[in-house]
């Protein structure tokens, strides 16, 4: 029996089904875009553990200064006494994130108690209650966050009753739109029906925040028109309502710029941060109007290993490989390979509907035919299937699980992006047979 083996049969046994595999092999080490199974098997990597790994996994850099920082101390509770690395990582922050106003920073551990953070924070500075989300959003398993997120298999079925004053908005995606609709007539459209919402079903002056990830990550990577946006955010000024934008996905050169907000050319109130901030360590932030983070009085946020010293180092370092090695344009170079790629594959598959990126933020919608645009999903399981059966870890996304999403590491050298675009290739063929 193979150590895979192995292992395979005793997470059988002994971890929860309720988790999730979607490559069944194991890990033995990684390094950038390849991951190594026990047996010397690579899988190049184009999911990023969800989009944790954009500077690539063990990076040099990282990895020194997580071994650094182990030497020093690995929790003293920032709560407890103060260290370095919370305050720097703060200040950085600050600076990176958009906005010319005063900002400050609190750090957590996973990217649904950032939400959570924000929604507490929005609360107490507003004094309102209700909080408005978006249909087909993500932002979380806890049960606030999860009453916060659209799909409803897997993440909530069973799981309820739910958190109480959450609403879901609607939120625009052109690609299945009304074919009498021009893009523009839909646009119009989608902002009316944002605006009728707070009259048909919750009053502006009730709410909190609305809470928008700037590109909808589980919900299928659904790239909003930036008009629609603007709306959004200057409907929330004109009736003090916090506008969060959720960038635990697309933060840190994922699409091209350092958050995806900037291709907005929005200014958000508070920001959320997580996945690749710590190049998988766990650690979230939530970044904004100093006024906001401070509206809460000392001890009423935080919690034990919120901050932790080692991810904080982690986070610095992963800060200073973005900017070094220009991971930002690297990221834009990578996304418009693979859409030359797929403007190719559209013409050879009639089951490539749209292709669509941010970036690198990139994702293609699998269809019956794209006249219809009948999502397939048994059809993107089996592309994503053979791909990860074949040394290509792939994931699939989206509210009908028919969209195939593309996060690969930044840092992927052409060899490796080359050798996963030839198993893609070999996947989607085998789909068209």
């Amino acid at each position: 029996m193979t150590r895979t083996e192995e292992l395979q049969k005793k997470r059988e046994k002994y971890v929860s089904r309720s988790v999730s595999n979607g490559n069944l092999s194991i890990a033995d080490h990684a390094h950038g875009a390849t991951v190594t199974d026990p047996e010397g098997k690579t899988f190049i990597d184009f999911a990023g553990a969800i989009g944790v790994q954009n500077v690539g996994h063990t990076h040099p850099k990282v990895t020194q200064a997580v071994k650094d920082q182990v030497d020093r101390y690995l929790h003293p509770g920032f709560n407890c006494i103060m260290y370095d690395g919370y305050i720097e990582l703060a200040e950085k922050l600050c600076h990176l994130t958009p906005g010319s106003f005063d900002k400050k920073a609190i750090f957590l551990n996973s990217g649904a108690e950032a939400v959570e953070n924000a929604v507490k924070m929005s609360r107490k500075y507003t004094g309102r209650n209700a909080v408005v989300s978006f249909k087909r959003g993500y932002h979380g398993r806890t049960n606030l966050t999860m009453s916060m997120t659209s799909k409803v298999k897997p993440y909530k079925n069973g799981f309820g009753p739910f958190a109480s004053d959450i609403y879901p908005a609607p939120f625009p995606y052109l690609y299945r739109k009304h074919p009498a609709l021009t893009d523009e007539e839909y646009i119009e459209q989608s902002i009316k029906e944002f605006k009728d919402f707070f009259i048909e079903t919750v009053a502006p002056e009730n709410v909190a925040c609305v809470v928008m990830e700037p590109v909808q990550g589980e919900g299928g990577f659904i790239i909003p028109p930036k008009r629609f946006v603007h709306e959004v955010v200057e409907f929330c000024k004109a009736h003090g309502i916090i506008f969060v934008a959720d960038e635990i996905q697309t933060g840190f050169g994922r699409t091209g710029k350092w958050f995806a907000s900037e291709h907005f050319d929005i200014e958000p109130d508070l920001m959320l941060v997580s996945k690749s901030l710590a190049a998988g360590l766990p650690l979230s932030g939530v970044v904004g109007r100093s006024e906001i983070l401070d509206a809460a009085e000392p001890g009423e946020l935080g919690g034990t290993f919120a901050g932790n010293p080692v991810a904080c180092a982690a986070a610095l370092a992963v800060i200073d490989v973005i900017e070094a090695e220009d991971l930002c344009n690297k990221a834009e170079r990578i996304g418009q390979k693979l859409e030359d790629v797929f403007n190719i594959y559209k013409g050879k598959y009639a089951f490539i509907g749209e292709f669509r990126r941010l970036g690198a933020m990139v994702a293609v919608e699998i269809v019956n035919d794209d006249e219809e645009k009948s999502p397939d999903k048994a059809l993107a399981g089996q592309i994503a299937k053979y791909a990860n059966d074949n040394g290509l870890i792939l994931l699939s996304a989206g509210i009908y699980g028919n969209v195939i999403r593309f996060l690969m590491p930044l840092v992927v050298t052409d060899e490796e992006l080359n050798k996963g675009l030839d198993i893609l290739d070999a996947a989607l063929e085998k789909a068209g047979e």
